[in-house]
């Protein structure tokens, strides 16, 4: 980055000091800010603001906005601050990196603000996750996020899901999405618990939509045939591994009295070129 390495510590006016076209944040907790008000009225700032000097002469927040408005809220005169030089494109990076690195904002902020970054500044998504010290493949996995609609991702974050239950709704057909959520928040479903029947609907063996020939009308006699369960094994050792490199990959077994049948799923990326990538 080629902001300035040897900044000033300055105490500016609060009013004084504007966000920046690179603000990051969309919600906003005032609980929060009223807790930090609190300490701060105690304990006062302890960690400075980060502020960029613009060509104006005027001072754009980098970093600190929950202490910029905790100290709003307490009508301090003044806050420490780390006067900075910095292009946009600097500020962008050091504001997102900052931030992903305190995780004050949520997963579907960091997603918009790893987007502006590639569009506004005409970058590839590798550039950007050399930049930020993230790799490439979970880069896009936040940037996948973006497919969720608006009203899915607010329902999400309103219930306090994590980005890995965000990533299980994305796998599911949007039209199923809603009433997928639904279940998960209504019953409270773990990551494996909503992991599971995603996989089932993945499969069309949910509960709606279960066929005969999946269904075996009477039970059937487990027969322990060698082969076959050592074939099981590697198949389930196969897929864990698919899961824990990243792949979305599912299975599914079923058993009639004449054959045990195998199902596998496995989610195709985004693109194959992620290192290409641009938004649009």
């Amino acid at each position: 980055m080629s902001y300035n390495l040897k900044p000033k510590l300055l105490l500016l006016k609060p009013k004084k000091i504007v966000c920046s076209i690179n603000t990051l944040r969309k919600y906003y907790d005032d609980y929060d800010i009223k807790n930090l008000a609190d300490n701060i009225a105690v304990n006062g700032i302890i960690e400075p603001l980060i502020v960029n000097e613009n060509e104006a002469g005027k001072y754009e927040l980098a970093v600190g906005l929950k202490r910029l408005k905790a100290a709003l809220l307490l009508n301090l005169r003044r806050v420490p601050c780390l006067v900075i030089k910095a292009t946009n494109e600097d500020m962008a990076f050091l504001s997102l990196s900052e931030n992903l690195k305190r995780t004050n904002l949520n997963f579907f902020d960091e997603a918009e603000a790893i987007k502006q970054i590639i569009n506004r500044y005409d970058k590839t998504c590798l550039q950007v996750s050399e930049r930020l010290g993230i790799s490439s493949s979970a880069l896009l996995n936040k940037l996948n996020l973006l497919k969720l609609s608006p009203p899915i991702r607010e329902r999400i974050i309103k219930s306090g899901l994590s980005e890995r239950h965000a990533r299980i709704v994305l796998l599911i057909p949007e039209n199923k999405q809603s009433l997928f959520l639904d279940k998960i928040i209504r019953d409270e479903l773990s990551l494996s618990e909503a992991r599971e029947l995603s996989e089932k609907i993945l499969l069309g063996l949910d509960a709606e939509n279960e066929s005969e020939e999946t269904a075996p009308v009477n039970p059937i006699r487990k027969v322990a045939i060698g082969d076959a369960r050592l074939f099981a094994n590697s198949l389930s050792k196969l897929i864990d591994t698919m899961k824990n490199s990243g792949v979305e990959a599912y299975s599914r077994r079923s058993e009639t009295d004449k054959y045990i049948e195998y199902k596998v799923r496995i989610i195709k990326p985004v693109t194959e070129n992620y290192n290409q990538l641009k938004l649009v």
